[in-house]
C-alpha cells in the first residue's frame, strides 16, 4: 500500500509550486467538488470560515458543526452549499450525538477537516478530567475520526486533515502526565502537546486508514492575522514569545510575517485537494507544500521527529482510546 511516514521517511517537499503567499482561491483553482461532502469543525470563523467558502464554492457540500449556532449563523449567512449543525467539542456526547444523525442520513464523507481548536488557555478540565486543550486539539478529533469512519470508508477516496500548529514544538507528547495531574500546568506546554498528539494521530491514521483509501494530513497554517484563536492568551505570553513590546506593540518584523486569512487556508485546502497528494500521506504540511524536517531546535519552521515516531504514534492510539473509551478500528 506505499510507504508510511514513520521517522519523517516521506518529509521532504514535493514542489507544489505554492509558497507562504499563496491563498485558498489559487491552491483551489482548477479543482470541482461538486458532490463532495465535506466537514469543516471551526468552520465559521477565521481560517475555517475560508475553507468553508472555498471548498463551497468549488462545489461540495460543506457542513459546518459549530457550538455557538446562532454566532455560527450569522457568519455562515449567504454562502451556497453549508449546512450548519449543532456540536460541542469539549462534551463526548455531543459529539456522538453530531456523528450519529450524519451517519443516519447515509451519505458518505469525503473530507473531515479537524479546524477547530483552542490555545494558550488557562488550566480548564472537561467532565471527565482531561485538560482542554488536549481534549479538543487531539481527543475530540480522535473522537470525531472514529465514529464517522464508515462514511469515510464508503467515500473510497476520502482524505482527514488536521490544522496543526508549529505549536507542536513547544512540547513532545507528555505520556507519563498528560493531564497535567504531577506536574505544574504551563499554558505552551498543554497546546504543545495536543499539537503534537495531531500530528502523530494523522500519521497513524493515515498508515492504518490508507488500505480504504483514506489519506490524512496534519499542517501548520501559518501565524495569522484577525482570527480569534489567541483571545484568552495574557500579553505577558506574547512578550515571552518575542512578539511584543512591553507596551503591547507588535514588532514589524512579526508582523510583516503574518500572514492573511486567505493565505492562512490555503494549506489545509491543498491538503484537502491536491492530486499531487493522492499516493501520500501521514505527512505534515506548511504554505501548500509537505514540510522539511525541523533541523535544529532555533528553527520555527518544518516538523519536529518526535511527531512523527512511529512508537509515539501507536502509544498515543492506544492512549487515546483508553482516554475516550472509544476502541478505534479501522477494519
Amino acid at each position: 500500500m506505499g510507504q508510511n511516514n514513520y521517522q519523517g521517511a516521506l518529509q521532504k517537499p514535493i514542489g507544489s509550486g505554492f509558497n507562504a503567499t499563496s491563498t485558498a482561491s489559487d491552491v483551489i483553482k482548477g479543482i470541482d467538488l461538486t458532490g463532495k461532502i465535506a466537514i469543516v469543525t471551526g468552520g465559521n470563523a477565521g481560517i475555517g470560515l475560508e475553507t468553508t467558502k472555498t471548498l463551497a464554492a468549488a462545489g461540495a457540500t460543506v457542513i459546518v458543526p459549530a457550538r455557538d449556532t446562532e454566532k455560527a449563523k450569522k457568519n455562515l449567512q449567504g454562502i451556497a452549499n453549508v449546512e450548519l449543525a449543532s456540536m460541542d467539542l469539549m462534551n463526548p456526547d455531543s459529539i456522538d450525538a453530531f456523528a450519529n444523525k450524519f451517519l443516519a442520513s447515509g451519505r458518505v464523507l469525503h473530507l473531515l477537516i479537524n479546524n477547530a481548536g483552542i490555545m494558550w488557555v488557562p488550566l480548564r478540565r472537561d467532565s471527565r478530567g482531561i485538560e482542554s486543550q488536549l481534549a479538543t486539539n487531539h481527543l475530540a478529533q480522535f473522537q470525531l475520526a472514529a465514529r464517522l469512519w464508515p462514511a469515510l470508508k464508503k467515500a473510497d477516496g476520502a482524505r482527514v486533515i488536521n490544522v496543526s500548529s508549529h505549536g507542536h514544538q513547544f512540547a513532545p507528547f507528555n505520556f507519563d502526565d498528560p493531564n497535567f495531574l504531577h506536574r505544574e500546568y504551563e499554558t505552551l506546554q498543554g497546546y504543545g502537546q495536543s499539537k503534537t498528539a495531531g500530528n502523530l494521530f494523522a500519521l497513524e491514521l493515515d498508515n492504518r486508514g490508507k488500505a480504504f483509501n483514506v489519506r490524512s494530513y496534519s499542517l501548520h497554517p501559518g501565524s495569522i492575522n484577525g482570527t480569534e484563536l489567541a483571545r484568552e492568551a495574557p500579553l505577558e505570553l506574547f512578550q515571552q514569545m518575542g512578539f511584543c513590546d512591553a507596551d503591547g506593540n507588535i514588532f514589524p518584523e512579526v508582523a510583516a510575517s503574518l500572514k492573511t486569512i486567505p493565505q492562512g487556508a490555503a494549506t489545509t485546502v491543498w491538503c484537502a485537494t491536491s492530486p499531487m497528494l493522492n499516493t501520500i500521506g501521514g505527512v505534515y504540511c506548511e504554505d501548500a507544500d509537505i514540510a522539511e524536517l525541523a533541523s535544529d531546535s532555533a528553527t520555527t519552521s518544518g516538523v519536529k521527529l518526535y511527531s512523527l515516531d512511529e512508537t509515539n504514534a501507536r502509544n498515543l492510539w492506544t492512549l487515546s482510546e483508553k482516554m475516550t473509551g472509544i476502541i478505534f478500528n479501522v477494519d
